[in-house]
């Protein structure tokens, strides 16, 4: 089985699971969350060395799935389309990469390719979109939202960039291995943690939402 059919598999499956205990809101996603922080703590602590790192990424952990927990509890159609945003702009990045493979954007994630880059951008902007179709909710087609899919798309990047920073520091590729053709926990939830703190910030602000 390629590498790709594993991504593809593991994110069929957890990807639906994930969302139904995110969104149910209450006891079960705060479980889910505290669940998810803990798989992601043991591989933190397992591969990290370095004080400052662990604490940096713990701290920006912690207040994402804080971050999180407050938007399914506030706001549960923001928090989806920001999971769905993040997503596309994932599986942007590596379609792109991979069909048009232009030259490196980066060092510190060897894989990050130009085309990859402008891949997450384009795929961001359908994520409006495909929250109409999903959720039959045509609030988040207003033009601000098409706007935001490019500045989250951007944070998303800038996070996943920033996690690859410290596992080249380490000399790791991944920080687990608890999803196939993915890596670990902490490796699959990189861009969201950013960008949900964002986003909550400017929920918290009235400035979206």
């Amino acid at each position: 089985m390629t590498n790709f059919q594993k991504r593809f598999l593991t994110a069929l499956v957890v990807l639906p699971i994930s969302l139904i205990f995110v969104l149910i809101g209450g006891y079960v996603t705060l479980l889910f969350l505290l669940t998810v922080f803990f798989i992601a703590n043991y591989e933190l602590f397992t591969v990290f060395k370095k004080k400052t790192t662990l604490l940096f990424l713990d701290l920006i952990l912690i207040l994402s799935l804080y971050s999180i927990y407050l938007m399914a509890e506030r706001n549960s159609y923001l928090l989806l389309w920001v999971i769905i945003l993040v997503v596309c702009s994932d599986v942007g990045g590596y379609v792109f990469g991979k069909l048009f493979k232009w030259k490196k954007f980066t060092n510190i994630s060897p894989n990050k390719t130009v085309s990859g880059v402008f891949g997450s951008f384009i795929f961001s902007l359908m994520s409006p979109i495909l929250f109409y179709y999903i959720m039959g909710s045509d609030n988040f087609l207003e033009p601000k939202y098409f706007f935001y899919s490019i500045i989250f798309s951007l944070i998303a990047q800038a996070g996943d960039l920033t996690i690859s920073y410290f596992k080249r520091l380490e000399k790791i590729k991944d920080t687990g291995k608890i999803l196939p053709g993915h890596g670990g926990i902490f490796d699959r939830i990189d861009g969201l943690m950013f960008v949900s703190i964002f986003a909550y910030i400017l929920l918290d602000l009235r400035v979206i939402g």
